[in-house]
């Protein structure tokens, strides 16, 4: 990854529908080169998708969880990932060993999630953070 991906990647990430012919006027090249250089990126695995940030006006909150130390946490990260309130799953590491990003109508939804997440016999432990204001970087 040089320079130019890096420049392309800035922009995606303020808006990923910016047109490749404005990214290029923006990072002086081709239409075509931007378009072959995003591919890349893409068949790289460096971008892993292209996704929707909104603003809902709902309650989004991180919960933390922390597991069984003889659980296999990419497993139980994988079933997370399937409730739709949930944006991201993290593993990582520290006192936690999963973060939950939730976005949900209220936090009677939230919750919801804290507790059909501490019913999973492998989850220990669970800590929930509100998410106040939220910026792209």
């Amino acid at each position: 990854m040089d320079e130019l991906d890096r420049e392309i990647l800035g922009i995606l990430r303020e808006d990923a529908r910016t047109p490749y012919t404005e990214i290029a006027d923006d990072v002086g090249t081709s239409e075509g080169t931007v378009r072959n250089r995003v591919e890349q990126l893409v068949e790289d695995g460096v971008i892993e998708r292209f996704t929707v940030a909104t603003r809902t006006g709902n309650i989004k909150a991180m919960i933390e969880l922390r597991v069984d130390v003889n659980v296999d946490t990419t497993r139980v990260s994988e079933r997370l990932a399937e409730w739709h309130e949930i944006d991201f799953v993290w593993q990582v590491g520290g006192e936690e060993d999963i973060v939950l990003v939730v976005d949900c109508a209220d936090t009677a939804g939230v919750n919801d999630l804290i507790r059909r997440a501490r019913e999973l016999d492998e989850v220990v432990n669970t800590k929930t953070r509100l998410i106040l204001d939220e910026r792209v970087g």
